[in-house]
């Protein structure tokens, strides 16, 4: 930018001096050589005379004849460059008048050569001449000097958005390299950018409380405390997305079914913000409400597919559910889409269960299925959300395969593992995505702790004579676990209701099993019959019906399921004397 261009003056007006044509107080405004070299008169020739002279009104008077007319040099320097020769352009008071704090510096050390009054009302009126490093503090605390150095290099102009000035506005600054003085300058104008910091601002704040109630509306749906059961460790762990990222709909639930079964569930719900976590604590609501009806995992899946496709069909939720049975020690699970399984036993090898996985929930017209798996006692399992594997340029089975080798070394309790498998996969709490860990341990004991966990079975055979022989068989291992009397009399009583029931309504073959482990003991039967028994009131006078409401009234609690290969399981459970809920 050259300011010589703003000052032409009219034709036959006196040219201005340059401490006319300058700032206040400033260096001169230097003009290239050969612009100066074009404009100047010759000498001996009076700049204020009149050009014509009267050689050119046709007199005589001068020695040296007029100019002809298609060579006579421009009576305005500035004509050439867009500027009309009739205006004159006085910089000083062109920027005295703008609203934008405009400050002219020249030299290596930039030293001030003019400051507007705008720039003066911001950061104070400025004696001219100083460098800037001295006089001009305020550029060094919004850190333009090292950019003025660069544009005065350069000849590039250079900008700095949104820095906060001491009148607490927020202005932009432009560097603009000017001619000025023998080295050249630096114009900086600043325009006041303090309505779109703020907009930006509240945005920010806005987005800021939309995370946070996302993040509270989660964890609030997520289980404060995990429910313990008798066989498992269990621990899980959820991190949200960093703090650029929306919350998302990532869960996990832990549901005791009864009869020492163990129900894991994990989820992810496609989408991000308030939206996906509410969708969230629907899927889990429902999950817990079909995990009570004791289905096997396939059934719960199926019923969530049609739940996913009524809360919205746009939503696509993946699953993945497990039940643990200790009478035989195996994972039964099914998967809607989600992320496999890892599985380690107790020699340390890790194995992936991929099958079966059918689609996601909300995609309709499909049917899952269930598989079992061994889960003997040394068994550890991890299931995981995809934010704990996927990464950007990477296929998710590499993801897997690093979490496979992370889980094969990662020893200790269930909540300990799950710290080592988001630290050796990288999740820190920048991470772009939401993160869920569930971690069950089938542990093995020492023979101390193995006494109070024991089972027995008998097999049913024969007709009406396999109650007698249940009754007796319940009396004697009930009596070899050193039970109260009082307890093994309800043990035994139990037992006796649901055989008689099973041998009347049910099919062969049928199955006795008694389970204790430290808080309760198990009493279970089984057939072949898949219609499900209920507790009902029967009259005086009926003969049957009484059965289910005597076990209802003695146990603690009870309960039916149809189990995997057809037929039906009828159990009950007696909390133990001093049997702690952990």
């Amino acid at each position: 930018m050259n300011f010589t261009r703003w000052s032409p003056r009219l034709p036959g007006s006196p040219r201005r001096t340059a401490a006319a044509r300058g700032f206040r107080g400033a260096v001169p405004t230097a003009r290239r050589q050969g612009r100066r070299a074009a404009a100047e008169p010759p000498p001996g020739v009076d700049p204020d005379a009149d050009p014509a002279g009267p050689a050119g009104r046709g007199g005589g008077g001068g020695d040296a004849p007029g100019p002809e007319p298609d060579t006579a040099p421009a009576a305005n320097p500035g004509a050439d460059r867009g500027v009309d020769p009739g205006v004159e352009l006085p910089v000083s008071a062109t920027l005295g008048r703008l609203p934008a704090p405009v400050a002219v510096v020249h030299g290596p050390d930039h030293r001030i050569a003019y400051v507007n009054d705008a720039y003066a009302a911001v950061f104070g009126a400025r004696s001219p001449g100083a460098p800037a490093r001295d006089a001009l503090p305020e550029l060094a605390e919004l850190g333009l000097l090292p950019l003025m150095d660069q544009v005065l290099r350069s000849g590039t102009p250079r900008t700095v958005k949104a820095r906060r000035a001491p009148d607490t506005r927020s202005y932009t600054f432009t560097c603009s390299p000017i001619d000025v003085g023998e080295s050249g300058g630096v114009l900086v104008s600043a325009a006041d950018v303090t309505d779109q910091v703020e907009a930006a601002e509240r945005l920010r704040a806005g987005e800021r409380l939309q995370r946070e109630a996302a993040v509270a509306l989660q964890r609030s749906l997520l289980p404060e405390k995990l429910e313990h059961p008798d066989d498992l460790r269990v621990a899980a762990k959820y991190q949200p997305g960093g703090t650029d990222a929306a919350v998302g709909g990532d869960w996990y639930d832990v549901i005791t079914l009864g009869a020492g079964r163990t129900a894991m569930v994990i989820g992810d719900v496609m989408g991000r913000g308030v939206r996906a976590a509410a969708v969230m604590g629907q899927l889990r609501t429902a999950v817990r409400a079909y995990a009570r009806l004791d289905l096997p995992p396939h059934e719960v899946l199926q019923l969530l597919d049609g739940l996913a496709a009524e809360i919205d069909p746009n939503q696509i939720a993946t699953c993945a559910y497990a039940v643990h049975d200790p009478h035989e020690g195996r994972l039964v699970h099914a998967s809607a889409g989600h992320v496999p399984i890892l599985v380690r036993d107790a020699e340390g090898t890790v194995r992936r269960v991929d099958e079966p996985n059918g689609p996601p929930l909300g995609a309709g017209g499909w049917s899952h299925t269930s598989a079992e798996l061994p889960f003997p006692p040394g068994s550890t399992a991890v299931l995981y959300t995809d934010g704990l594997i996927e990464r950007r340029g990477q296929d998710i089975y590499e993801g897997v395969s690093a979490l496979a080798t992370a889980f094969a070394g990662a020893t200790g309790a269930p909540g300990v593992v799950c710290d080592r498998l988001i630290r050796s996969l990288g999740v820190t709490a920048e991470h772009d995505d939401d993160v869920a860990v569930l971690v069950l341990e089938h542990p093995l004991r020492d023979d101390g702790e193995a006494e109070l966990f024991r089972g027995a079975a008998l097999d049913l055979l024969g007709g009406v004579e396999a109650a007698p022989r249940a009754r007796a068989f319940a009396d004697g291992v009930l009596a070899s676990w050193r039970f109260p009397a009082e307890l093994r009399e309800l043990g035994v009583l139990a037992a006796s209701e649901l055989v008689a029931n099973s041998l009347q309504h049910g099919s062969p073959p049928m199955r006795l099993r008694l389970r204790r482990t430290d808080r309760r003991l198990i009493v279970e039967v089984t057939d072949g019959d898949d219609r499900l028994p209920r507790r009902r009131q029967a009259a005086p006078g009926d003969e049957n019906g009484r059965g289910i409401s005597i076990v209802a009234t003695i146990a603690s609690s009870w309960g039916s399921r149809r189990t995997l290969g057809g037929g039906k399981a009828v159990w009950c459970e007696f909390a133990l004397p001093g049997g702690a809920n952990r």
